[in-house]
């Protein structure tokens, strides 16, 4: 290993945080990944996408969360240190993964990636072992380590314990985002005791486990994480305004394939366009510049562009229904046909959203989405999967919520200005 790189810092440096009080770091080599370009662009890119829209608070970035994961991560090594199972010369691995486990996000991450087929876990590898700042100091620890931080990061490390620390049911990245989620938006459901749950975390050789006594606490880290999703990141509010950011993406694109002479070229997203995305390019675009061309875009001569962009940036958002697919069925064709008729396009003004959660899963191999479940640590030195000691854990383990809605312009077909008929027609359907 390099000493330079993997040495102390003569002075610890503190950031103030207002979730955990302070982030402390000692390390030399997690104080210059923080400086980098690449770790710096997070600032630019807001942690809940959309939701700022419905709680104002929620404005804090993906930098935030970041540091937040790696000071969990700290704390919990400090709980290991000594104890058989956790090797101390993983630390810094560790501590390096934690940090960059979100630094390929894009802006305003899940609408950007659903238009225009990117994923942030590529673009994590990409920055870590691409030409970048963050690779070149990763190789001063040694060559093979930014491979190794990105092994974590992709579930891939064979050192599962590691992995399970960072992400698992219970993990670094978990406890973060659901504290400081509840923080910024304001509401109470996200609270949980961290400090009782990092007491009794134990290291064992396949996964992070927690002890008996701890499991209180572990149930209502689970029943917060429950009520965040389906009262603050499933928000319908927040959901319209991501749709209609889906909606600009996507005409943005469909225009450019059109040969549209667009007023204000958007040329940092020709390269998504074409698929031919280099990692200056990504790096290149976050969600101030994205913002920009949005503000340019509402004195665009399309039509559909321009009014999706007022919508958005004025909040002009739109209304929903409940949505269930089955139902729908036969006035589909009818709700389409409708809004040709008064001039809506059914592709950008009619559109269904879908969102799903699994709070909490029992290990079930070779299906979907796997996933280590969280072991009770007891007495004797035996383990005993969580659902089978908590009544709580129990009733919602397995169990999948799924929840559609029908998002729509409902000022557009209450304007009484022409086709009458067809917008009854079209309002008697959707609120039926």
């Amino acid at each position: 290993m390099n000493s330079s790189i993997t040495g102390k810092l003569d002075e610890e440096k503190v950031f103030k945080d207002p979730v955990h009080r302070y982030i402390h770091v000692r390390d030399e080599l997690i104080w210059e990944l923080i400086g980098t370009r690449e770790f710096q662009r997070l600032r630019r890119i807001r942690q809940l996408g959309t939701t700022y829209i419905t709680f104002h608070g929620a404005e804090h970035s993906r930098f935030n969360h970041s540091l937040g994961v790696y000071e969990i991560t700290r704390r919990i090594l400090d709980v290991f240190k000594g104890r058989p199972q956790w090797d101390d010369q993983d630390r810094l691995l560790t501590l390096a993964a934690a940090l960059l486990h979100d630094i390929g996000h894009g802006p305003f991450s899940h609408a950007f990636e659903k238009i225009y087929g990117t994923d942030h876990e590529e673009w994590t590898r990409k920055i870590i072992l691409g030409d970048t700042e963050v690779n070149s100091i990763l190789k001063r620890v040694h060559p093979a380590f930014p491979q190794e931080v990105s092994e974590v990061i992709e579930k891939t490390h064979p050192n599962k314990l590691i992995t399970s620390i960072i992400s698992s049911q219970i993990d670094a990245d978990r406890m973060d985002y659901l504290l400081r989620d509840a923080y910024y938006t304001g509401v109470s459901y996200g609270q949980f005791d961290i400090e009782r749950i990092l007491r009794v975390m134990r290291p064992m050789e396949e996964q992070v486990v927690i002890k008996q006594s701890g499991m209180h606490a572990v149930e209502d880290y689970i029943m917060s994480r429950y009520q965040m999703y389906w009262q603050v990141y499933f928000h319908p509010v927040s959901r319209s305004a991501e749709v209609i950011i889906n909606q600009i993406l996507k005409r943005v694109k469909a225009l450019f394939k059109q040969g549209y002479a667009f007023k204000q070229e958007p040329r940092h997203f020709f390269s998504f366009f074409d698929e031919k995305v280099s990692l200056e390019d990504y790096l290149r675009l976050d969600e101030s510049i994205t913002l920009y061309y949005f503000q340019v875009w509402q004195e665009e001569d399309d039509r559909i562009l321009r009014d999706l962009c007022v919508r958005f940036l004025n909040r002009k958002l739109f209304k929903y229904v409940e949505f269930h697919p089955n139902q729908w069925m036969k006035d589909w064709a009818t709700l389409e046909r409708r809004f040709r008729e008064i001039g809506l396009d059914p592709d950008y003004y009619l559109i269904v959203d879908s969102s799903s959660d699994l709070p909490y899963d029992f290990y079930r191999p070779g299906e979907e989405e796997e996933r280590l479940p969280i072991h009770l640590l007891l007495p004797n030195g035996k383990m005993k999967e969580l659902s089978r000691e908590s009544d709580v854990v129990e009733a919602i383990s397995g169990k999948k919520r799924t929840d559609h809605k029908l998002y729509y312009p409902l000022d557009l077909l209450e304007d009484d200005s022409e086709h009458q008929e067809a917008k009854k027609e079209i309002l008697h359907i959707l609120h039926s």
